[in-house]
């Protein structure tokens, strides 16, 4: 990197340190969240172990007769070798099945330290709902199949990957990765996993060394997603269908659509299972009949709120811009602890329902033939009297902290010329500056490693 470049990144991030000795909510809020990744290992009844906070994802051990069987496996093999030999302090029986709720690397890539004990497990995985041609993880396999690869580039901001500790919290449901980079930078770690066994059925009872289970169909974040649940315990494993925050139904990194009504009806289902121990793939337990009860019905409820509220505003003729401003959380579930957008955000919600069923048109045939970003900002700029003038007028918006117009006209001046460093500097801050009031992670995240690429990308 040129000398310039690197004084620039690291002007910026000192200047964002000094500001944020003034805390705002969104990070206070964010910084509260980090309770529900402290490493933790909770035990349920006589046989139920659940592991918290000891990778991106929760993991699950249940001892059997002879054997124990594990519910998800983690991201890093590195991690769950730790963990593997925190569950041997427990018990030294050997794994007879490992069951993966779905197909993300964060539940199934540590693995490999499991299956390096050697006891030859069964690997149970749900068949996906988009055709019986379709297996395990249908997300990467359409991704791959399509040759896509700039979703991980994407999910690397989203993930904070490149942030220096001083920009980064957390991500929303998971602790900050740390060194956890090896999602993004080591794909043979899961590359060629598929599970061994497959279950297509709504609801499949297995018995496992002794122990009874219950694999349901549960499409959600992921179509091949399922949900685990002991009916003798009435213990339920959700895997990604519910945790702490305001769901993630569409994902920044980008992603296929995510069923959103099949979401809110997984939901019911599990409300219905009458539970007394909630264990999400992610966050920590919720324990308690009547609790579990309570959080799935608002959980269901603020789902559901949004499609069907998204819906109505389709049928009344809106564009998404304007549904974005139409469909609101009530107060009431707006506020529970549970759905706060940690990590999922009801806008981004709104925009990928409509996309969903009505795809890229927004209805309004202005769109047809859409002015180019060079001339419409050509024309903007000559409509103020000229780039000079559009310059000051973005200047002017970032002194007086109306930081998303300045991003904005930012955006005219650079489609103008894309190298000017005092614009892709402003543009950088007013990024910034937006993220610090954004209790979004993922959406944190990507702004600010955003505007650090942007930085390292001026040229002398």
């Amino acid at each position: 990197m040129k000398v310039k470049n690197i004084i620039l990144v690291l002007a910026l991030i000192l200047y964002t340190t000094m500001t944020n000795a003034q805390e705002t909510e969104a990070t206070r809020l964010l910084k509260e969240q980090n309770t529900e990744f402290v490493p933790d290992i909770f035990k349920f009844g006589d046989n139920v172990w659940f592991a918290v906070g000891y990778d991106v994802s929760n993991i699950a051990m249940i001892e059997g007769e002879t054997g124990i069987i594990l519910i998800d496996a983690g991201m890093s093999p590195v991690r769950m070798e730790k963990l593997r030999l925190k569950f041997r302090e427990i018990t030294n029986k050997p794994i007879k099945a490992i069951i993966i709720t779905h197909g993300h690397g964060d539940h199934f890539g540590g693995i490999q330290a499991f299956l390096d004990e050697g006891s030859n497990p069964q690997v149970w995985g749900r068949r996906g709902a988009l055709g019986n041609n379709v297996g395990f993880n249908i997300e990467a396999n359409a991704g791959k199949l399509a040759g896509l690869t700039y979703g991980n580039v994407r999910g690397g901001r989203q993930a904070g990957i490149i942030l220096p500790d001083s920009l980064h919290i957390n991500n929303g449901v998971a602790a900050k990765p740390d060194k956890q980079r090896t999602m993004f930078t080591r794909g043979k770690e899961t590359a060629e996993f598929s599970p061994t066994h497959f279950f297509t059925e709504e609801r499949k009872q297995i018995e496992i060394d002794g122990v009874k289970f219950e694999l349901v169909a549960a499409s959600g974040e992921t179509y091949d997603n399922m949900y685990v649940f002991m009916p003798e315990q009435k213990i339920l494993f959700c895997g990604d269908t519910y945790y702490k925050s305001f769901p993630n139904l569409y994902t920044i990194r980008g992603s296929q659509y995510r069923d959103v009504q099949s979401w809110y009806q997984s939901i019911d289902k599990m409300r219905n299972e009458n539970s007394e121990y909630l264990l999400p793939g992610h966050t920590r337990p919720v324990v308690g009949k009547d609790k579990v009860k309570e959080t799935l019905t608002n959980y269901h409820d603020a789902i559901k709120f949004v499609f069907d509220k998204t819906i109505e505003g389709m049928n009344k003729g809106m564009t998404p811009d304007q549904l974005v401003e139409y469909v609101k959380l009530p107060e009431n579930l707006a506020t529970k602890p549970y759905l706060i957008e940690y990590y999922g955000r009801v806008d981004w919600a709104v925009r990928s329902i409509f996309n969903g069923y009505l795809g890229w048109f927004d209805g309004n045939p202005i769109n047809f033939n859409k002015l180019t970003p060079l001339a419409e900002a050509e024309r903007m700029a000559n409509m103020l009297g000229g780039i000079e003038i559009l310059k000051e007028k973005a200047l002017e918006a970032f002194k007086e902290e109306d930081y998303q117009w300045a991003a904005q006209l930012s955006d005219y001046l650079l489609a103008i010329d894309k190298n000017d460093s005092e614009i892709i500097n402003l543009k950088a801050e007013a990024l910034m500056e937006i993220a610090k009031n954004m209790v979004t992670a993922t959406g944190r995240n990507y702004m600010n490693s955003y505007a650090i690429q942007l930085l390292k990308s001026i040229e002398e």
